[in-house]
């Protein structure tokens, strides 16, 4: 059964931090690279940070330096710490396989909201 499960959003002031966590299901995790993505109202969904399972990363430029991406293999669980938050982080954040379509299936997604 395909299941992603986000968790760990919330209120945050500017300069805040989060940590997002991701539980994904064996028969997406377990031979993909994963990847957080965010939608802000009224835009299209991005990708923000994306890992092999051999853990390299990569970071968008607008993130770069204050997001981390991880996971754990074993537990079958992807994470993003969230530094140095800004207004314009604030979204819905969801995980996912890297390279996935938007009518490929999805979660619920956390959201995340920055306060100036």
């Amino acid at each position: 059964q395909v299941q992603l499960v986000e968790s760990g959003g919330g209120l945050v002031q500017a300069g805040g931090s989060l940590r997002l966590s991701c539980a994904a299901s064996g028969s997406i995790f377990s031979s993909s690279s994963m990847a957080w993505y965010r939608q802000a109202h009224g835009k299209r969904r991005e990708l923000v940070a994306a890992i092999t399972r051999a853990g390299s990363t990569h970071h968008a430029d607008s993130v770069k330096g204050r997001f981390t991406i991880s996971r754990d293999n074993d537990k079958n669980m992807v994470y993003l710490r969230m530094n140095s938050l800004k207004s314009e982080d604030t979204g819905v954040y969801y995980c996912n396989q890297l390279g996935v379509r938007d009518n490929d299936y999805w979660g619920q997604g956390t959201q995340v909201t920055v306060s100036s």
